[in-house]
């Protein structure tokens, strides 16, 4: 019944479609042409603005329990080109002189710290965030940072380095490998040097935790909304049985399966059901690069912001001004209702910095033009 409903609806729309092009195509010549081909793109697109509410339950929530689990190690990279840590010329390389000691004490090697210089290694951390169903043996991604004076960990190759939930927990994990450096914009080139990334350059030796799937009891909203949770316990109960799940708070959705059932398969099937979901509006900016994602529905009013000596305008004009005699930096004008990816290409366009571009977001949002949240990465 509900396909021959939609169907019926489509055939309906199909219909309203091709009659506002009929009459668009008739008054060619009239000034209503225009407003009648907008009224049918806008009758033709509204189906598909609807559909971009719809998601899984499995998108918004995670299971009770699959928490992704941050461990942590120290390690030391070696094979630098002489950008390593100072060594004993400083304070901040001390500790990667006594780490190579004791490693290579552990080897029967035995050499005065006095006599190690570093400038080819550098002491870092190492972090990564894992499944807690992740079972010995399984491969990971993990990143590595500079904590001494390094300037560029180009080259290097991460001494193997145990990682840990707790500096005095057993280990979990271990690290080794080439490091891959991150790409990016920067007026210091050493800038995004000073960290690196090792795909599956982590192994898993000790099971991460002993929580079961099938055991789960509730669904965690990634984004607490107690609307979305509602739907959501709404939408199971009509899918499974009456009853099965029930709003704790606007952050968890309790579940009670019915006895007698494939549990995990049960939960598997709650994931994959779809609701029409109400999602926060957000702008992520990428603090290396300056990239911006945002949805296109995103628009910015009315405002005027100043920062790093570049002005920007919106609600008058449109574009990149031309420079002002005595400005450094031209100004931007643009015309209310723009949306956020015409803002973010005009600021890349006058090459501003990753943290100018989100503070200049930022500042909109705080006087009430963006109505978005904003997130910096």
């Amino acid at each position: 019944m509900i396909k021959d409903m939609a169907k019926a609806k489509n055939a309906e729309m199909t219909k309203s479609a091709t009659l506002i092009r009929r009459v668009a195509m008739t008054l060619a010549s009239s000034k209503l042409t225009s407003s009648l081909i907008a009224l049918g793109v806008a009758l033709h697109l509204f189906p598909l603005a609807v559909a971009t509410g719809q998601t899984t339950i499995r998108d918004l929530t995670a299971i009770e329990g699959s928490v992704p689990v941050r461990i942590v190690g120290y390690g030391i990279v070696v094979g630098l080109d002489g950008t390593g840590d100072r060594g004993n010329s400083s304070r901040n390389g001390d500790q990667t002189v006594q780490s190579i000691a004791n490693i290579l004490k552990r080897f029967g090697i035995e050499i005065p710290a006095s006599a190690l210089k570093t400038r080819n290694s550098a002491a870092v951390l190492v972090t990564a965030e894992v499944s807690p169903y992740l079972r010995t043996g399984a491969r990971f991604d993990v990143t590595v940072s500079s904590l001494g004076d390094a300037r560029s960990l180009k080259g290097g190759t991460l001494w193997m380095t145990p990682l840990v939930t707790d500096p005095n927990s057993k280990s979990l994990a271990t690290a080794q490998g080439s490091l891959i450096l991150s790409e990016g914009k920067s007026k210091d080139r050493y800038a995004v040097e000073t960290s690196a990334r090792i795909p599956n350059g982590g192994i898993v030796e000790e099971r991460v935790s002993t929580e079961s799937f099938a055991s789960s009891s509730r669904l965690i909203l990634k984004d607490p909304n107690i609307a979305n949770a509602s739907r959501i316990a709404e939408v199971i109960n009509q899918a499974i049985a009456a009853g099965t799940a029930t709003v704790e708070d606007p952050g968890a959705i309790l579940l009670k399966l019915p006895d007698g059932i494939d549990r995990a398969a049960t939960i598997v099937r709650i994931q994959e059901l779809s609701i029409d979901a109400k999602t926060p509006s957000r702008i992520v900016i990428d603090s290396r690069d300056g990239s911006v994602a945002a949805g296109g529905d995103i628009t910015i009013s009315a405002a005027t912001v100043s920062h790093s000596g570049v002005t920007i305008t919106i609600g008058n004009g449109s574009g990149t001004a031309p420079r002002q005699q005595g400005e450094a930096t031209p100004a931007v004008q643009l015309n209310a209702g723009v949306n956020a990816q015409r803002l973010a290409a005009a600021l890349q366009a006058i090459q501003l910095e990753a943290q100018e571009i989100a503070a200049i977001f930022t500042a909109l949002k705080e006087v009430g033009a963006l109505q978005a949240e904003i997130i910096v990465k």
